[in-house]
């Protein structure tokens, strides 16, 4: 569900950026620019899923601990990047004054088709490339992208769009942006903290909270909360990997997850079920999370939530 929000709200931005410079530039009787307005959409579209295969065969080299150091690193710049344009778009109501300003500008320069298409260009591009970001870290955080619900949010920021700029249809805008403000701010700060779940295994962030006891033949885990489990060490077996699953098992706070079923499915509210896995994607719900993972989540709903207020007040 968070791919719906996340690609219907840039394809929204900018297909508006777009609607307001061809709007203005119609006005104005500037065809010509008009020819370079979409010039300058169509390459930024073509560069952006140039962009998004760069991006993928970057990302599969890296694995192992590289692999979640680069994950991590991923998921936490998705999230600042998100939370940023969250405030950014709250602070800037008047857009389409600053992009007739920006229109008149490039117009006014002594190459008009350029400044048009770099300003077309950049607008969408930038959009395309936060929609690349953020669509990787939900795959990273949900282990897979549902297509269909990317899709359909595609659909409904080019038709609310088309209502808008063709249909001349007065739609709540103001409101839109709040509502997804609130849904996003828990997209980021799930996607933020899912970062530090990986930093955790990749051993940049130590595990806090609990403690685990070497018994010679076996590892004895405690959580802060009491409870307890032994870890086996077996002959032949990696005792720094059995080692590691036992503070990652300490350190969790709490463990809402259901047991999974015989037939190896997830009960639906498992952070990996039905109802779990919308709340993790859309919430950044989590079923064990670490003493960390849960300051972090608490942190940034806190912080982005704060200062979309402020900002949007």
């Amino acid at each position: 569900m968070a791919e719906l929000i996340i690609v219907f709200r840039e394809v929204l931005e900018g297909s508006l950026i777009v609607g307001i410079l061809y709007t203005y530039l119609k006005k104005t009787e500037q065809k010509a620019a008009i020819s370079k307005l979409w010039q300058g959409v169509m390459a930024a579209i073509v560069a952006s899923i140039i962009g998004s295969f760069i991006f993928q065969i970057f990302a599969d080299g890296f694995e192992g601990r590289a692999g979640k150091l680069f994950e991590g690193i991923i998921m936490i710049v998705a999230a600042a990047i998100l939370g940023s344009m969250i405030v950014w778009m709250a602070k800037n109501r008047n857009i389409a004054d600053e992009l007739k300003e920006k229109a008149n500008d490039a117009l006014s320069g002594e190459n008009v088709g350029y400044g048009i298409f770099a300003l077309a260009f950049v607008s969408v591009f930038r959009e395309g490339i936060e929609t690349i970001l953020f669509l990787y870290g939900i795959i990273i955080k949900e282990g897979g992208l549902n297509i269909a619900l990317s899709l359909v949010g595609a659909g409904l920021g080019l038709g609310l769009s088309f209502m808008i700029f063709v249909q001349g249809r007065k739609v709540p805008l103001k409101t839109f942006f709040n509502v997804t403000s609130v849904i996003l701010i828990f997209v980021a700060a799930g996607m933020f903290t899912y970062g530090v779940h990986e930093l955790e295994s990749a051993k940049v962030i130590p595990y806090y909270g609990g403690k685990v006891v070497n018994n010679e033949t076996s590892l004895t885990a405690t959580r802060m909360n009491g409870d307890t489990k032994i870890f086996s060490i077996e002959p032949g077996k990696n005792i720094e990997m059995i080692s590691s699953k036992a503070e990652k098992w300490a350190s969790r706070v709490w463990d809402l997850n259901p047991p999974q079923n015989i037939d190896g499915t997830y009960p639906i509210l498992h952070d990996k079920g039905a109802i779990g896995g919308l709340m993790k994607g859309l919430f950044g719900y989590n079923g064990d999370p670490s003493i960390i993972e849960l300051i972090a989540w608490i942190l940034a709903v806190a912080g982005l939530g704060f200062a979309w207020k402020e900002t949007a007040s």
